[in-house]
């Protein structure tokens, strides 16, 4: 018997609906989706280290101006990877030959047309800024990344409890009995069952059916430090710490919320279960300004039901409060206030200083949480991960 698959059967376009369902995509995204599960993913990548150093603006004359004026600048401006996108060269090789005339004029032109070409996609709008189909791409290029890497860290997997739920994962079976769902019956043991039985057909006393584990209600804050020093890649990692933060609690039909903070709570969302509206508030975050973590104490309180669950705020930040007159002993007060309305706090903090790393053991203890200190910024979605499955 010959198969035959249509275009519309092959496992690329699966990947897209499936994913395109998951994400709440408008009909705009889901074409994005298209290009970036095909891996023509290079502007969405342009955009996202846009965001993530901080500028929302292509415009052409200032970005060449930054790079022939003076080089080493442009790049803790820009960023190498921003740089390589939009001139098409690796970073040391501008970085070498920047100064040279004819070189000059070909990185011009290269900039012009690359900016262009977003243009002609709609990418950017006729004054340079990021359109929302921009802002879409980037976020599908910052999930599908975040995604491959849990793939290649094996980092995917689902930790269970052991209280049983109709609607929980398939653990254990019992014999089948009165109020167990027909779709539940583990065939392969039933029938395994009635042969050691002698048995010719499968009868009611033979079926077994699957036992459903799961876990009480959990919810989740993300609190993601967005200070002037997250800038760049401590931001990206940031960020697809809260991707995959999302995409794992969610799979386990737990709720997670977002706090983005620096100096004022700039976005918060409550627990949820919608992983787009996730996905697009984490996406277009620009780091700025000094730190206060009391007031994302503050709002976490707001943010997370009243009810009896399991309420966790994993708090993410490269750096000691600043804000206030007592920064450290008024932050300590507002998690010893959280820790009071059943709310527990961790930290995960991005190359603290001594002083630093002190106040946030503080902070993890007085919250019944637990504290890590992140040496290598690719470690950053693994503890995050890490802390989320202590629950």
């Amino acid at each position: 018997m010959a198969i035959v698959f249509s275009e519309l059967d092959t496992p690329a376009r699966e990947e897209v609906t499936e994913l395109s369902g998951k994400l709440g995509l408008t009909e705009i995204g889901q074409g994005l989706m298209h290009s970036v599960v095909e891996g023509d993913s290079t502007d969405g990548k342009l955009i996202k280290e846009a965001i993530n150093e901080g500028f929302g603006s292509f415009t052409p004359d200032f970005i060449y101006e930054q790079f022939v004026q003076n080089y080493s600048y442009a790049e803790q401006l820009f960023g190498k990877t921003f740089i390589s996108l939009i001139s098409g060269y690796d970073a040391d090789y501008v970085g070498r030959n920047v100064k040279i005339p004819e070189f000059q004029r070909d990185l011009r032109k290269r900039i012009l047309e690359k900016i262009d070409e977003l243009r002609d996609e709609d990418l950017i709008d006729d004054n340079f800024k990021i359109t929302e189909k921009g802002m879409q791409l980037a976020a599908l290029v910052l999930y599908t990344e975040e995604l491959d890497e849990l793939a290649s860290k094996n980092l995917l997997g689902d930790i269970l409890s052991t209280k049983k739920s109709h609607y929980g994962t398939k653990g254990e079976t019992h014999t089948f009995r009165k109020g167990d769902r027909y779709r539940d019956i583990a065939l392969k043991r039933s029938v395994k069952r009635a042969v050691r039985r002698g048995h010719s057909v499968l009868s009611l006393g033979d079926l077994e059916t699957f036992e459903r584990r799961q876990h009480g209600a959990v919810y989740i804050v993300y609190g993601l430090d967005a200070s002037g020093s997250m800038n760049g890649r401590k931001l990206d990692v940031a960020k697809k710490a809260g991707v995959a933060l999302s995409f794992a609690a969610l799979e386990r039909q737990d709720k997670v919320g977002v706090i983005i903070f620096s100096k004022d709570v700039k976005e918060a969302i409550a627990p949820t279960d919608d992983f787009g509206l996730l996905l697009r508030t984490i996406t277009p975050v620009v780091a700025s300004h000094e730190t206060d973590i009391v007031k994302v104490l503050e709002k976490a309180v707001e943010l997370f039901p009243k009810e009896d669950a399991t309420k966790h705020l994993i708090l993410l930040t490269d750096a000691l409060p600043t804000v206030g007159k007592e920064p450290g002993k008024e932050t300590l007060d507002a998690v010893a206030i959280a820790r009071a309305h059943g709310i527990t706090v961790s930290v995960v903090g991005i190359r603290l200083d001594t002083k630093g790393e002190e106040l946030a053991r503080r902070i993890a203890e007085v919250g019944d949480g637990r504290f890590y200190i992140v040496h290598k910024l690719e470690e950053v979605d693994a503890i995050v991960l890490q802390d989320y499955h202590e629950l």
